[in-house]
């Protein structure tokens, strides 16, 4: 699975993430999801950047970032990419894994962030057993070198009932680059863990945002969060699944437009 880590280790970085950005105003961070890159948010991005400065970035393996020999975590990527950028603070929007990292920026630099928007976060709670059967069927056709089937397992798995054939597509493009990338690389890969996360450090104004249509486990973590980041509110939305952003786009861009709007805490 690609939300948990190996340990930490002290180390030099030596890459910024590839990265654009769009718009003017107070800036913010878009993370994409563990299946994706950040062409995930290209429906939320016009209208954001109306009133924002629009931060979006691969992180290493996805997208136009390469994967290295170096040794890198995630969090120090994105601390890296928004000093480089001398943003402070940023609101940050993350999906599934890019929301464990979005939690991980927010809890160990509190100060740096003024938003949370979290869309299904990864977060390192028991696996449920749907989501240990959905790690088994994938492994066993990665391990096949089927990456056609486990690209196909993941578009089911990820995309709710809502999302239409161009969002389907996207994904299906996105994800498989994503596997020929991480697979090309072989065992020359040190991904970190990061900074360790605690929920009660975060500071930053938090929306939880959850699916009726996702795996049990992610509507656990969502209350578990919700739970124990300070002020914490928490949305279902009984028609998502995993990325609801690709499955209506101009509902949720609204919802985190107007969570954006919201004077910081």
């Amino acid at each position: 699975m690609r939300w948990f880590l190996p340990g930490r280790r002290r180390y030099r970085r030596r890459m910024i993430l590839n990265h654009d950005t769009t718009g003017s105003g107070p800036a913010v961070l878009l993370l994409h999801a563990g299946v994706a890159d950040s062409r995930m948010w290209e429906p939320q991005r016009a209208l954001l950047a109306q009133g924002h400065r629009v931060i979006t970035c691969d992180m290493r393996g996805y997208g136009d970032t390469p994967l290295t020999s170096e040794q890198f975590d995630n969090a120090g990527d994105v601390k890296e990419l928004l000093d480089s950028l001398r943003e402070r603070p940023v609101a940050i929007v993350g999906a599934s894994s890019g929301g464990n990292v979005a939690l991980q920026v927010a809890s160990a630099w509190p100060g740096l962030v003024s938003h949370l928007v979290l869309l299904n976060s990864a977060f390192a709670l028991p696996g449920t057993r749907s989501l240990q059967r959905f790690a088994r069927r994938e492994d066993a056709l990665l391990e096949a070198g089927d990456i056609a089937g486990a690209t196909e397992l993941n578009v089911a798995t990820w995309l709710g009932p809502d999302a239409d054939d161009d969002a389907r597509e996207l994904l299906r493009t996105m994800q498989r680059h994503a596997f020929q990338v991480q697979l090309g690389a072989g065992e020359d890969i040190h991904q970190l863990a990061g900074p360790p996360i605690d929920l009660g450090a975060i500071t930053a104004r938090t929306l939880i945002v959850s699916g009726g249509q996702d795996l049990d486990h992610f509507r656990a973590v969502a209350n578990h969060l919700a739970g124990r980041i300070p002020g914490a509110k928490h949305t279902q939305l009984g028609w998502a699944g995993h990325l609801p952003n690709l499955e209506r786009p101009d509902e949720v861009t609204a919802l985190i437009a107007d969570f954006l709007a919201e004077p910081s805490a």
